[in-house]
Parts: structure tokens; sequence; C-alpha cells
């Protein structure tokens, strides 16, 4: 899995942010590792130079493979905050979207699981039913 890290002219990127956004994504996301290509992770101070409260946006986009992206967003006083708010809701659509897709799997294997009784018995009926055709001749 990938991690590409952006951010705007207001936050100072640096190795060491870098490297710590990387870590809290991978140890929030491991368990999803196989199952994505690449996280973009977007730092932005909403309001430039002037302070506010709630003003540092984390944007998350996950590249889960064969699907579509899967994009969250958190706000905070902190970066920290903001990273790590991202990364949890990130978490949880991708615990949505993974759940819904292990559903959709059980669903259709029980149904293949239950028509598969339906087509040894069809077989063998026909079977019997072409015997007794060949009897008759």
């Amino acid at each position: 899995m990938q991690i590409q890290v952006n951010s705007d002219n207001h936050i100072q990127s640096s190795a060491r942010l870098e490297e710590w956004v990387r870590t809290t994504v991978e140890s929030t996301l491991e368990r999803y590792e196989e199952d994505l290509t690449r996280i973009e992770v977007h730092l932005r101070d909403e309001n430039g130079d002037k302070p506010g409260p709630h003003d540092l946006r984390c944007q998350m986009e996950a590249r889960p493979k064969g699907h579509q992206p899967i994009s969250v967003s958190h706000k905070a006083d902190t970066l920290e905050q903001a990273i790590e708010g991202a990364a949890t809701k990130l978490d949880h659509a991708l615990e949505h979207l993974f759940g819904k897709l292990r559903g959709k799997r059980a669903v259709t294997q029980k149904a293949a699981a239950a028509s598969a009784p339906d087509a040894l018995l069809q077989e063998e009926f026909l079977e019997n039913e072409q015997d007794l055709q060949a009897r008759r001749a």
C-alpha cells in the first residue's frame, strides 16, 4: 500500500511530519493493506494565516483494488487530531465497504449451495427419464 502525503502552502511539510502521517495511517489501516493500492493524504489550513477553531483539515482518499475511491475528511484544532480523525473515519468507511462485499459474497455462495442439490436432482431425473425412454423403445 502506497501512502502519498500532500500539504498546502500554510502547513510546513517535513520528512518527520510525512513519516508520522504514514505511520499513523499504516497502523490504523494495516488490516486492509492487501486490499488497497494507494492512500492519498491532503493536509490543509482552511483559514491560512488567520487563527481559528477547527481550521486544520485532513482529507484521505483510499483506492481499494477493483472499486471506486473512498474519501473522508476531518477538521480539528491540531494537525494530529485532524489526521487521526480522518484515519479513524477511513477505517470505518473501509469496514463498511468490505463488510458489504463479504455479505454479498456470503449470499451468493449460499444461493449457489442451495441450487446445487436442485441441479443434482435435475440431472438424476433426466438420466432416469432417458433410461425409461430407452426401455420403451
